[in-house]
């Protein structure tokens, strides 16, 4: 499915099971940067399964999930029933159908690779308060150890037929001075893991749009090849599955 929209519909039951949160440090960042306080409006854009709006909520801001996956608007609205100042909508970040100048902070966590720059610029800056600021976050995986070096190469494996042109493993990175303008962006980052057994390892695995999942060619040979290397690192049970959470941020100019 070349639809980006609906890429994530089969894989909505592993993203809810296996895909990492965020840290809450995000939180404590652009707060100091961007003057935010509690209360402030948040739109998550590609809001997914609800992960980093559960981080803005549990810090007090108001947050809008902007999602266009009907499934995956779902489970977001199951995580964050109990939340008061969270609601979703149906939106995309080209057309997010909010008001004008009605938030303070737009974010978009593990999905601008699938926006149209151009429009997504035009509709932010509609949609941003004076003085508003955008973050862009990814859980990137860290090779810093053996353990994560083998199991990349699994997935860079298995990942010929699902992106083939790497467009969606660069996700977008080339593209980001493109939305921000000049003077341009920060980068900070923070770390972050999960603990899996052999069943996390190969949801988590097959979360990704672009790898087997099960019922599809080669998704058992991918297992297999995980399994030995999961057998090979365990320590009881479990291996520690590593990231750097990257934090793209600053204030939209021309």
């Amino acid at each position: 499915m070349f639809d980006s929209t609906k890429r994530f519909t089969s894989r909505v039951a592993n993203y809810v099971r296996f895909r990492p949160g965020y840290p809450a440090g995000i939180v404590g960042l652009l707060r100091r940067e961007y003057g935010l306080t509690e209360g402030s409006e948040v739109a998550d854009i590609g809001s997914g399964t609800g992960l980093l709006s559960r981080v803005f909520l549990d810090a007090g801001f108001a947050v809008t999930g902007v999602e266009p996956n009907r499934e995956m608007r779902e489970a977001c609205d199951a995580l964050l029933a109990g939340y008061a100042g969270f609601r979703s909508i149906d939106g995309t970040a080209e057309a997010t159908t909010l008001g004008d100048s009605s938030v303070d902070l737009i974010t978009a966590a593990q999905a601008f690779h699938w926006f149209d720059v151009d429009a997504t610029r035009r509709e932010w800056f509609r949609v941003l308060r004076p003085n508003g600021a955008a973050a862009l976050i990814w859980n990137e995986r860290f090779m810093d150890t053996p353990f994560m070096r083998e199991v990349e190469a699994i997935a860079d494996k298995y990942a010929a037929a699902g992106d083939p042109e790497g467009k969606i493993r660069e996700a977008g990175r080339s593209r980001i001075g493109g939305l921000f303008g000049s003077p341009g962006f920060r980068v900070d980052e923070f770390p972050n893991y999960q603990m899996f057994d052999f069943e996390g390892l190969v949801g988590r695995i097959s979360s990704s749009s672009y790898l087997p999942m099960a019922g599809e060619p080669a998704y058992e040979e991918m297992s297999g090849e995980l399994r030995v290397v999961f057998e090979k690192w365990r320590e009881d049970g479990f291996v520690r599955f590593l990231y750097r959470t990257k934090v793209f941020h600053g204030k939209l100019s021309g």
